[in-house]
């Protein structure tokens, strides 16, 4: 998908979108960015880039997954065709972000999080009940372990791309120390095949979930997936 497939309007909304990582009030993305009006709003949904909620009676919009990618994909790309000076300005900066994603090897989601996101994170306290390995170092090398964390997603995962949660991966690799589990996965996210993100919807995490995730990029990582 181009830029040019969407009008300014509706690359402007995404960015405004990516910039907030939540989900966003429609009336609040007035004053963030350009209006969302039903037209955009709809042939954004039928892209599946976004996502329609509700916020008591005030309806949401929060980018997708597919968002996040076809924002870092729009990065480095040409303004559309009749782009006035504003839009071919905001594709310029989007360039500029692009060129250092691109050299560091980092994720929008990794530098874009909601403005009520704390400075540090600290890792929540690890339920009474939760199974933790003992904090012994594996003499496992690294290439090793993340040998062990591909082989044990593709066992638990349905399908390759398939998201699976690191609660499920860490109980089988108990054997494996945290701090190289958690290593090996800031390691892996960077490869090509490989995605490692929060859960979009926090209220649907367990204590497991919380006291399995992996801080990288500032925060709190809870699904894998390995495309190959």
């Amino acid at each position: 998908m181009s830029a040019n497939e969407l009008t300014g309007t509706e690359v402007s909304v995404l960015m405004v979108l990516m910039a907030e990582a939540r989900a966003v009030r429609n009336p609040e993305l007035s004053t963030l960015g350009p209006e969302l009006k039903k037209p955009h709003r709809d042939h954004l949904v039928s892209l599946g880039l976004i996502e329609v909620g509700k916020q008591g009676r005030t309806m949401t919009v929060e980018l997708t997954d597919k968002g996040w990618k076809h924002c870092s994909d729009l990065m480095g790309t040409q303004a559309p065709k009749g782009a006035a000076g504003p839009g071919k300005a905001l594709f310029t900066v989007m360039a500029g972000l692009g060129r250092w994603f691109h050299r560091d090897d980092v994720r929008p989601a990794e530098v874009f999080f909601p403005r009520d996101t704390p400075t540090s994170i600290t890792a929540p306290p690890t339920p009474p009940n939760a199974i933790v390995a003992p904090a012994v170092r594996s003499e496992l090398s690294a290439a090793d372990v993340e040998q062990r964390i591909r082989s044990t997603y593709a066992d638990l995962a349905r399908e390759p791309g398939a998201w699976v949660r690191l609660s499920r991966l860490r109980p089988a690799l108990s054997d494996i120390s945290r701090a190289d589990l958690d290593e090996a996965l800031a390691r892996l996210r960077r490869a090509p095949d490989v995605s490692l993100i929060p859960e979009e919807n926090q209220k649907t995490l367990t204590d497991e979930d919380r006291a399995a995730a992996v801080d990288v990029g500032n925060q709190q990582n809870h699904l894998l997936a390995i495309e190959q």
